[in-house]
């Protein structure tokens, strides 16, 4: 997960701030119930606020020439000889085993 912004971080700490006040004024609430409610409801629209705020991106023009720098060098592909000799094959193990033909239990 990436590292909030600066800007997420300002408008979710003043969507907390001011919408538990706006609550608590307007409810009038008095009971410690009340007020942790209020709390976490606005410590919920702040989080929801921060993760909204859109993330910054680059520019399509920008964008097209960092991926034009990360590209290889596009060289033309060379034919390579075959390999001078004889083409080894698959190697097999002398060794006998006299559990080849069984079966596993």
């Amino acid at each position: 997960m990436p590292r909030p912004t600066v800007t997420q971080l300002v408008y979710g700490s003043a969507t907390v701030f001011l919408s538990t006040l706006a609550m608590l004024l307007l409810s009038q609430t008095q009971t410690g119930i009340g007020v942790a409610v209020i709390a976490l409801a606005g410590l919920g629209l702040g989080l929801l606020v921060a993760m909204t705020v859109p993330m910054p991106r680059m520019s399509r023009v920008v964008r097209r020439h960092v991926v034009r720098a990360k590209s290889p060098a596009r060289t033309p592909l060379k034919a390579v000889p075959p390999p001078a000799g004889r083409i080894p094959g698959p190697r097999v193990s002398h060794t006998t085993d006299t559990r080849v033909g069984q079966h596993s239990r």
